[in-house]
């Protein structure tokens, strides 16, 4: 499995948006990027991380960062998750986990003491270079913009 550094280049994608657009991760070349990895729409973890995001969408956006949400689900999944909670940010599908395999962000974990194979929900900031800032591997969902924030010492 792939192990990104801080310090590394963000590996380039091709993914396709909710509204069926495709993107690149080249589409953000000079923009500061929070990218999250996340293992499904319309689940607790997931829906209160994109949320908390949302809420924060301001903030980000006065600091200059794009947000992006990549998980498996389909186009039409991220379209009704995305409608339904108003966020102004694109969700990516990658259904074939190609950009998480990319990222490793897609292997083996422990799930309810078993181990599985699945979506290691991970978050990186990347800079207006495309370089990887910083990797949180250990999200706090319902805080993950506090999470950043203290990390990044924004404020």
């Amino acid at each position: 499995m792939i192990k990104l550094e801080k310090g590394d280049k963000a590996p380039d994608f091709t993914g396709t948006d909710d509204q069926g657009n495709v993107v690149k991760l080249k589409d953000f070349k000079g923009k500061k990027l929070i990218l999250f990895f996340y293992p499904k729409d319309n689940t607790p973890g997931c829906t209160a991380e994109a949320c908390n995001l949302q809420e924060n969408y301001e903030y980000w956006h006065d600091q200059g960062y794009s947000i992006l949400g990549i998980s498996p689900d389909s186009v039409e999944s991220h379209r009704k998750f995305k409608a339904k909670f108003n966020f102004k940010y694109m969700l990516i599908s990658d259904p074939e986990k190609e950009i998480m395999k990319t990222y490793g962000t897609y292997g083996p974990k422990m799930m309810y003491g078993k181990e599985v194979t699945g979506v290691l929900r991970t978050t990186f900031i990347v800079d207006e270079s495309g370089i990887i800032n910083h990797i949180f591997k250990k999200v706090d969902t319902k805080n993950h913009s506090e999470q950043i924030i203290k990390s990044l010492k924004l404020n």
